[in-house]
């Protein structure tokens, strides 16, 4: 119903909202306001998400000493910058050198227990992670949980095949090493505790050592406002993702990955790339990545990861906040 045009909400919708006073869209999130919608609405949604909405203080306040210590306390002003962390944006000097700053690149590992959970498919951990996953399914995802005593669901296999499965930390790495992020890299991990902990994050901390997320940035006294809050949380990785020198996302459908996408996209003027894999074609290379040369394996993520990088306007049916390369959101039009 995402593409739907008016006359079946009118038709479809509007008679069980005169019956019942109310309905619920399950699964919608903002998907009602996507297309077909006047062009001077859409030019409103863009302005208010990339203009008129801002943090409140305290997690502005918070995101600008996050960023400064990315920055190696070398942090230069941006319309992004500006915008993100408004009166708390550092300023620029002019007699600074910008290349005294340090750069650093943002990774959204969304491979959280949840997530790996609802994919429904396997990373390796023999019966211990099935029982684990299923019992997290039983409690936190029931109905998915019933659908697969009752129905025949694709196997882990062919999901894996598809590119329906996260991307874990072991496989991030081997894409971040074949792309060319070297180990003395600077890297901030965005996201949530990560399933399997420590021993699944042991891959990509042996390669990059400077690794760090906003528990190792802030102190226990700096996060603290922020613990029991995960939107707060989320928020303070929007602003290190969204800063960051470069952006790589491991879950393209992720809703944060892709906002953070927009918003560089809308402020970064092409200078802020973000890495966003067809997991499906990057599934097929890691199948094979036991009998490929690394050369080979390499020279076929960076021409996938290239090919991603094509710039494109705004699909039809997609979100201004994701893609705002468009008329009615950045792109100039002549009157």
């Amino acid at each position: 119903m995402k593409e739907a045009k008016p006359s079946l909400y009118m038709k479809k919708i509007l008679p069980i909202l005169l019956r019942n006073r109310v309905v619920h869209f399950i699964g919608f999130g903002n998907r009602l306001s996507f297309d077909p919608i006047p062009s001077d609405l859409q030019r409103l949604r863009c302005r208010c998400n990339f203009h008129a909405l801002r943090f409140v203080y305290k997690i502005q306040e918070t995101g600008a000493v996050l960023v400064e210590r990315l920055h190696g306390h070398r942090a230069s002003s941006s319309p992004l910058k500006d915008n993100l962390l408004g009166q708390f944006a550092v300023k620029s000097d002019p007699r600074a050198n910008k290349s005294d700053a340090s750069k650093y690149l943002a990774v959204h590992l969304r491979f959280e227990i949840d997530m790996v959970a609802y994919s429904l498919c396997y990373f390796g951990g023999g019966k211990d992670e099935e029982d684990e996953l299923e019992a997290y399914r039983q409690i936190h995802f029931p109905v998915l949980s019933e659908l697969k005593k009752m129905t025949k669901l694709p196997s882990a296999a062919f999901l894996r095949s598809e590119g329906k499965c996260p991307l874990a930390p072991e496989e991030a790495v081997l894409m971040l090493a074949a792309i060319g992020f070297k180990r003395s890299t600077n890297i901030y991990v965005a996201g949530a505790e990560i399933y399997g902990g420590k021993d699944r994050m042991a891959a990509i901390s042996r390669l990059y050592p400077a690794l760090v997320t906003k528990e190792t940035l802030l102190s226990p006294s700096e996060l603290e406002p922020f613990r029991n809050f995960s939107s707060q949380l989320a928020a303070l990785d929007f602003i290190a993702c969204a800063a960051a020198d470069a952006f790589a996302m491991t879950d393209p459908g992720s809703q944060f990955s892709s906002l953070v996408q927009g918003y560089r996209m809308y402020y970064g003027g092409g200078d802020l790339p973000t890495i966003r894999p067809n997991k499906r074609r990057l599934a097929s290379i890691l199948v094979k990545n036991a009998t490929i040369e690394w050369n080979g394996f390499e020279n076929r993520v960076r021409k996938l990861i290239q090919q991603t990088k094509q710039v494109h306007e705004r699909p039809v049916a997609r979100s201004v906040f994701r893609h705002p390369r468009c008329p009615e959101c950045m792109c100039r039009t002549e009157h």
